[in-house]
């Protein structure tokens, strides 16, 4: 099966936090490197969202160029990404020749269909600045919830969306300027009104669909989608090619989402002989699209951007399955890039290794409800499932091993019952485990790995091989045997989430994969899992491979991390 993979543009201005990596990139992560695992030949493709009013004011707060900004951030994050063990098959920028190019043309397809209308608006202009206030360059009140820092196109805070004229006490985001007024302009809009039943009646086929997307795209067509501004009086962005219209850009949540087909064009430029990126996106009758975001990007992909696709009246690739999650909260209150308030990611990676950030979001993905985040709650679930459970397994396993029989895997011993009996509820928890990672249900699936590791050592407490070797050699080597063989088995099921961690398992028993390679996923045939590693084979027990956070480390995090404003 071919499976494209995308994730919500991570936005350019500044590193992102937890938040934000939990809400689209790491789950569709963990997603590819398992359908990978499956064997399925997959696609990830993710960029960074260069444009619009983010981008600007983010330069303009650096003192820099907004191209030179972007292009500096842009290494930030992918060095990151890659510290994270991000495995996208391509990690683009909206601001590529190739998003500019194709965002032109599906303008001129939308122009030529009749879904592309010329109109005067009255929009905020500061006298002050001396310019037009694009959208998310105006801050003030909602008027829905009251949030006094709403931004112009969106309420952060209860995800309306919002005109800048909507807003109560508005004022410049670039100055604090109050001395705004009214003026005229023109500008294009995409007539959502006029595909709409289109749309909704797309929506209607993925009655798969979990219940927060679908309830997020209805709740928008049942308050009456209007028709979308898609330009802004910017210089920074896809400029807008059409007479009278110099000077203006197209609006980044029109060009933002066409950078998946974009960026996936880009990659397959790179290498054209092998690479036919159209096969993804045109002529893609057997490719099966999945999508990762955060609620407040949903609507934008249920509609606004299923809309352009709809209306361009070409065969666009769209999207088959839409995972959206709710917020990951710190200690309560909502992670904000704008207000540092929170921890980002690379402050993670500098506190502990990228595995513990890995296991412990995706074991808390904010998937029926938000998730909240404390230092206390990360230790302690880290400890328990990482250092006790799993890494436990390992060290005692390859320690007695070596101890007793040398640093290579014992040979003697027959099967009895106990492992009979482990194979059997091994067999089930897998199963559970796969159907969870295929249904992505990344808090079900977690549970069942944590199963899994629990098994592992609840037989080797049960069978006692410390106590076996006392009377009967043959029959401590046959448990170690499996204890050796549970530890690769471990790492193959836990590799789409704790990745290096995994890797220094599967190291250890002579089973790495090479560069580009990955491990395959579990058949149904768990006994012959559970004898791959054969008597001889050698192994090198790795150094412990999760340290315990202590109190001390704990204390030392929360004085850091501890839920204050930043």
């Amino acid at each position: 099966m071919k499976i494209l993979i995308t994730s919500a543009l991570p936005y350019i201005n500044g590193v992102k936090h937890l938040g934000n990596l939990v809400g689209s990139i790491l789950p569709a992560d963990v997603y590819a490197r398992f359908r990978r695992q499956m064997g399925d030949e997959v696609l990830y493709i993710c960029a960074t969202d260069e444009h619009g009013t983010p981008a600007e004011l983010a330069a303009l707060e650096a003192g820099q160029d907004v191209a030179d900004y972007c292009r500096e951030q842009y290494e930030v994050q992918r060095d990151i990404y890659e510290r994270f063990a991000i495995s996208f098959d391509y990690f683009g920028r909206s601001s590529s020749p190739d998003n500019h190019e194709i965002t032109q043309h599906f303008a001129q397809k939308l122009d030529e269909n009749g879904f592309i209308e010329e109109r005067e608006i009255n929009q905020v202009y500061s006298i002050d600045d001396g310019r037009f206030l694009p959208d998310r360059y105006v801050e003030g009140t909602c008027p829905n919830c009251g949030y006094e820092k709403a931004r112009g196109d969106q309420c952060e805070n209860c995800t309306k969306l919002l005109d800048p004229t909507d807003l109560i006490d508005p004022r410049s985001a670039v100055s604090g300027s109050v001395n705004i007024e009214i003026r005229a302009t023109r500008h294009l809009f995409l007539k959502q009104s006029a595909l709409i039943g289109e749309v909704e009646e797309w929506i209607d086929r993925h009655a798969d669909w979990p219940p927060l997307v679908t309830s997020i795209a209805k709740k928008w067509i049942k308050e009456g989608v209007r028709d979308r501004c898609i330009t802004r009086d910017l210089s920074w962005g896809v400029p807008v090619d059409r007479p009278g219209f110099e000077g203006k850009v197209f609006y980044v949540w029109f060009d933002a989402p066409i950078a998946y087909i974009s960026t996936t064009k880009t990659w397959g430029e790179e290498d054209p002989a092998t690479r036919d990126w159209k096969a993804w996106w045109t002529e893609s009758e057997d490719v099966s699209y999945v999508q990762f975001m955060a609620k407040d990007n949903i609507p934008f992909h249920t509609i606004s951007f299923p809309a352009t696709l709809i209306g361009s009246r070409e065969p666009w690739k769209k999207v088959d399955r839409l995972k959206g999650f709710n917020w990951l909260t710190y200690y309560g209150g909502k992670f904000s890039t704008s207000s540092k308030r929170g921890i980002f990611t690379d402050q993670a990676l500098a506190e502990e290794p990228a595995d513990y950030w890995r296991y412990w979001l995706i074991a808390n993905a904010p998937e029926s409800g938000d998730s909240v985040f404390t230092v206390d709650r990360f230790a302690e679930q880290c400890n328990k499932d990482l250092a006790h459970t799993l890494g436990n397994f390992v060290n005692r396993t390859m320690k007695f091993c070596e101890k007793n029989f040398g640093a290579e895997v014992p040979a003697g011993g027959e099967w009895t019952e106990a492992e009979r009996a482990m194979q059997a509820e091994l067999e089930g928890l897998i199963a559970d485990y796969t159907r969870h990672m295929t249904a992505i249900e990344f808090r079900k699936a977690l549970a069942s790995l944590r199963a899994i590791w629990s098994l592992g050592n609840t037989y080797l407490a049960d069978a006692a091989p410390w106590t076996a070797i006392k009377q009967d050699r043959e029959r401590a080597a046959c448990i170690i045997r499996m204890g050796l063989n549970l530890t690769r088995l471990f790492a193959v099921l836990a590799w789409s989430v704790i990745p290096d961690s995994a890797a220094r398992m599967l190291d250890a028993v002579g089973e790495k994969p090479a560069d580009g390679e990955v491990p395959t996923w579990p058949g149904q045939d768990v006994e012959g899992e559970l004898t791959v590693l054969e008597p001889g084979r050698p192994f090198t027990a790795p150094p412990p491979l999760f340290k315990v956070l202590d109190e001390d480390r704990i204390a030392a995090l929360t004085e850091r991390y501890g839920g204050a404003e930043g």
